[in-house]
Formats: C-alpha cells, structure tokens, sequence
C-alpha cells in the first residue's frame, strides 16, 4: 500500500515506515505532540485498487511520527558581472522535518 501526498509544494510517494524530510511544518513549533497528519493525500494505492483524487482523495489520510529536525544540504548562491569587480558568495540550508509514516487510510 502506498500513497502520493502534498506538503510544503512538494509531493512525496510514502508507504508505512518510510522515512523522509518535508519542510518544516506550520504548527510543529506549538504543539508538544509527535503525531503528524497529512490530509493533503492525491493517490491512494491498496488492495481495493487505486483511488486517485481530484484534487484530494476524499476521506484519505496519511499519519507519521515526528523523528527529528534536519538540515538539507548546502545550496551555494554566487553572483557575478564579468568585468566590474562585483562578486556576491552567499549559502543556505534549509530547515526540514524528519517523518516516519505510520499509517494510510484511504
């Protein structure tokens, strides 16, 4: 069983006990809780077949765990203008959640 959910603009292909990093969620600075639901879910795939949403599968929902808080890797922003002297190194990592998916219902 697997499903394809939103979050953060992006999609993600997740079955029960994957692991992956999504942005960092709105609500998961204020709520002590380690449960995480995803009610954004547009494919739901099983044994009943596949149920494919438009744009959201209704009444399907994908549940997980909060595991850590990570850092992605490092994009490197240089800006240049050939012949004037004008050189701008800058970094950024983004902030991500670590989620262990426990179950899909759908």
């Amino acid at each position: 069983m697997y499903a394809v959910i939103e979050t953060g603009g992006k999609q993600y292909r997740v079955e029960p006990g994957d692991v992956i990093d999504v942005e960092l969620l709105p609500d998961s600075g204020k709520t002590k809780s380690d449960k995480i639901q995803f009610d954004n879910v547009l494919l739901v795939s099983g044994e009943k077949g596949v149920k494919v949403g438009a744009p959201t599968v209704a009444g399907a929902k994908v549940t997980g765990v909060k595991v850590d808080e990570v850092r992605g890797p490092k994009v490197v922003v240089f800006k240049m203008k050939r012949r004037k002297g004008y050189r701008r190194h800058a970094g950024h990592r983004q902030d991500l959640q670590r989620v262990r998916i426990d179950k899909i219902q759908g």
